[in-house]
């Protein structure tokens, strides 16, 4: 079976018209009628956008260090031609500060991982080398290794010279890489300045680093021709990867390149998952507009600022400038706002007090952000003043905007957990939406399109997933759906997942942001500003169209987006799309026509409706109450031992509800199926044969089953006929589509149980009655209790004793 090329959106084409209220964006398109028509249409749901915090508005290199020789150096192995390395140059000189409209970063040290976060202040604060620099950027400690490099062996002992040796090898090699992405960094390359002695290291730095891709990955062309062969030209096995997203198809491309077969199942029309660029045209002009994922957050070491290097796409810095206007349309005075806006932050910075006293004293406490912020507000007497108020909430409309969710869901103790992992630089937009990284990520893969995942069955033997009535069968499974779809239950897995994953997925937040983007025939805004606010006098509606982004700079026309959060999020998506779009221009209209100044009807608009999508059921993560960040791993752990991966933004404690935090957590799991399928091939042959035959020896006693119903055989407790007796259960699932083979995992159900599910009609009746109403797990042949092989070996020696021994061993 070929792999289908993603249909024509049906989105992209302005005349359409359908119908169904399951559709999770809708578009107006305004013409000169009377009554504009409606379309809706099937966007992608969205990771985390963030508000401006730069002043700059060049479009520089999204690195640190700068790329002198891009355009010189094309030879994948030649050596770099002498990159410069320098420190970052000072910013310019500029108007003066702004105040920033952060999207959550205040108070790093009282949350995480302390000891990281005051390293790295502290060695921020000296003067660090630039190599040092780069690698603290893309996420590395200063003096130790990380986890990944520990698993990995990368030095024969913690700590000591050979530890610091490495890790000044290990930042060379990155950022040799770094100030030349657009070339392959060979083993030699990175030997030449560094000593003989060291060669060790090299190799050691080297091989970690491009196995868990921190160099050599993206789209560069003589990159992406590397990494579409195996890497060592072994094949190490099939993997089957459920989503298209961020995540999906970076771990596809490595782990093309480290050997396996990789097919992609994607239940959209179309691929990028939650981010999502729409094309709107109209009456003359035309622009891209990003519905789902759309500011890339922190530049420096951001992976997504290397794609768009490679790219040649220049990064358009969001400026801080950010104009608040009251409901009537007037311009907030400047010394009130910086008055509320100290006031919010001293707020948050005495919740932020009182959580670290509180975990201090009492483990496991927590309460809502939302109700911890207004108990000090009560008490400190902040914004009392009704347009105090206003300014107040609408400073809390973007925290809720932040973490998709509203205050009083939030858990004050970790809701910030991620801070000190913060990637720095400026935010920034991609001219032409984002949509750009996804197409060049697409190309050369096996993707299949509207397959639906229903089912994920895993056991010792491999993966056998079921998407759109096909069957796809695999040695493991990287599942990389949205938190908010684990959380619905729409894919089944057998057996079921771990108790300690379900409970993660169900105590994490996934929360709710929704737009509004209009193409309008002109610019009525303005081109000096990426950002501009709204107040609400209704504190239940503080997240309605709040916050204004023009994208006019990057989208190629006169593009607006309003963003609804908070509650206000929920409620949209039961209005009607009129009376969203209706409601938008009043707004516009009442803060530029006392300018004089027009506005026009849009052109075109588009709602979005990420809650209803089938596909997301929600925008992003957050931290809910009761949960931390411990649960951002707990959703990242395999199971099944190691047939069973996962990953996207959700599965990434560093840097969730981001774009780049789903693009890194798919490169970890690529890197984590390399290891245990290495690990498996390092198992002695004998005891895989003994593996074997154990299972071989386990389905001859099933080739004369007692009761064989469906795929479901079962064989009785010779013992007794007993209804309460055990009996073992086998149920055979068939990969038909992809392999002759087929998946078999076992259980223990009394023989009464038996009989009834033999009364029941077809498979899935069955798995129901046995996963629903007798609450069994099936496991793979290893997995069975003592009862299960104490059965095992009962059954055997009655056969035994009834064919009057065993011949060679055989059943």
């Amino acid at each position: 079976m070929e792999p289908t090329d993603p249909p024509q959106d049906p989105s992209d084409n302005p005349n359409d018209v359908a119908s169904g209220d399951s559709s999770p964006d809708t578009e107006l398109t305004h013409s000169n009628s009377a009554t504009p028509s409606l379309s809706e249409n099937n966007p992608p749901s969205k990771t985390t956008p963030e508000a401006p915090v730069s002043d700059s508005q060049d479009d520089s290199s999204s690195d640190p260090i700068q790329d002198d020789n891009d355009d010189n150096n094309n030879d994948p192995d030649g050596p770099p031609q002498n990159p410069s390395l320098s420190e970052p140059a000072p910013a310019e000189p500029g108007p003066p500060p702004k105040k920033r409209r952060r999207r959550k970063k205040f108070f790093t040290e009282l949350n995480g991982n302390p000891s990281l976060s005051r390293s790295r202040r502290s060695d921020m604060a000296k003067d660090v080398d630039v190599e040092a620099l780069i690698a603290i950027s893309v996420g590395f400690p200063v003096d130790s290794l990380t986890e990944e490099e520990i698993e990995a062996n990368v030095v024969s002992t913690i700590g000591g010279v050979e530890q610091a040796n490495y890790i000044v090898v290990r930042n060379h090699i990155l950022t040799r890489w770094r100030s030349n992405v657009s070339v392959w960094l060979t083993r030699d390359h990175s030997l030449e300045s560094i000593r003989s002695e060291h060669k060790g290291l090299v190799d050691s730095a080297y091989r970690f680093l491009l196995n868990h891709g921190y160099i050599n990955f993206g789209l560069a062309p003589a990159i992406k021709e590397a990494k579409l062969r195996s890497v060592d030209g072994i094949e190490r096995g099939n993997v089957v990867i459920v989503g298209a997203g961020l995540a999906g198809l970076i771990a596809a491309r490595q782990l093309v390149f480290m050997g396996f077969n990789v097919v992609v199942l994607e239940g959209r029309a179309r691929p990028g998952g939650r981010v999502k660029t729409r094309r709107m045209n109209g009456d003359g002009v035309e622009a891209a507009g990003d519905l789902g994922g759309s500011v890339l957050t922190g530049i420096n070491g951001n992976p997504l600022g290397v794609l768009a290097r490679q790219l040649g796409l220049p990064l358009h810095k969001v400026r801080d400038i950010c104009p608040l206007y009251l409901p009537d349309g007037k311009a907030v005075n400047s010394e009130i706002d910086s008055k509320v806006e100290v006031s919010f932050n001293k707020l948050l910075d005495r919740v932020c007090k009182l959580r670290h006293a509180m975990i201090e004293e009492v483990k496991s406490v927590d309460v809502p952000l939302g109700t911890a912020l207004e108990a000090f507000r009560r008490i400190y007497n902040v914004a009392e003043d009704p347009q105090e108020r206003m300014l107040l909430n609408w400073h809390l409309a973007n925290l809720e905007y932040a973490n998709a969710s509203l205050m009083s869901n939030l858990s004050m103790a970790y809701w910030d957990q991620d801070d000190p992992y913060e990637m720095g630089g400026d935010h920034c937009f991609i001219p032409g939406g984002n949509e750009t990284f996804v197409r060049a990520l697409c190309e050369d893969l096996p993707i299949f399109y509207e397959r639906t995942v229903e089912s994920i069955r895993y056991g010792t033997d491999g993966v056998l997933v079921y998407a759109g009535g096909q069957e796809f069968r695999g040695d493991m499974v990287l599942c990389t759906v949205p938190l908010g779809v684990l959380k619905k239950g729409t894919i089944e897995f057998v057996p079921e997942l771990p108790q300690r994953k379900r409970e993660a997925i169900q105590r994490l937040g996934f929360g709710l942001l929704n737009k509004v983007a209009m193409l309008f025939p002109y610019n009525f805004w303005g081109g000096d500003i990426d950002t501009f606010g709204h107040l609400s006098e209704d504190p239940s509606m503080r997240g309605e169209f709040f916050l204004f982004y023009s994208y006019s700079s990057v989208s190629g026309g006169p593009l607006l987006v309003a963003l609804v959060a908070g509650d206000a999020a929920n409620k949209f998506e039961t209005m009607s799309p009129v009376e969203s779009v209706r409601r938008v221009l009043d707004i516009l209209r009442g803060i530029f026509h006392p300018k004089g100044i027009a506005v026009p009807d849009p052109v075109q608009a588009v709602c979005t409706r990420w809650g209803k999508d089938p596909f997301a059921y929600g925008s992003y993560s957050y931290v809910a109450i009761g949960s931390s960040g411990d649960d951002y791993d707990i959703l990242a752990e395999s199971v099944g031992d190691g047939r069973v991966f996962f990953a996207g933004e959700a599965t990434n404690k560093q840097y969730p509800a981001t774009m780049h935090g789903a693009f890194l957590s798919g490169m970890r799991e690529a890197a984590n199926i390399v290891r245990v399928a290495k690990r498996r091939s390092l198992i002695p042959a004998d005891k895989l044969n003994n593996v074997r035959e154990e299972s071989d020896d386990l389905n001859k006693l099933f080739e004369t089953p007692d009761l064989t119903f469906g795929s479901f055989s079962v064989l009785f407790d010779p013992r007794s006929n007993d209804l309460n007796s055990y009996s073992l259960l086998r149920v055979k699932f068939r990969g038909e589509k992809l392999d002759s083979g087929c998946l078999c995992l076992f259980g223990l159900i009394s023989r009464n149980q038996a009989i009834q599910l033999s009364e029941v009609d077809g498979d899935e009746n069955r798995m129901r009655m046995l996963n629903h109403d007798f609450g069994v797990r099936l496991v793979g042949s290893k997995g069975l209790s003592g009862a299960g092989e104490s059965l095992i070996s009962q059954i055997k020696s009655a056969r035994s004793n009834l064919n009057g021994g065993f011949k060679d061993g055989a059943v």
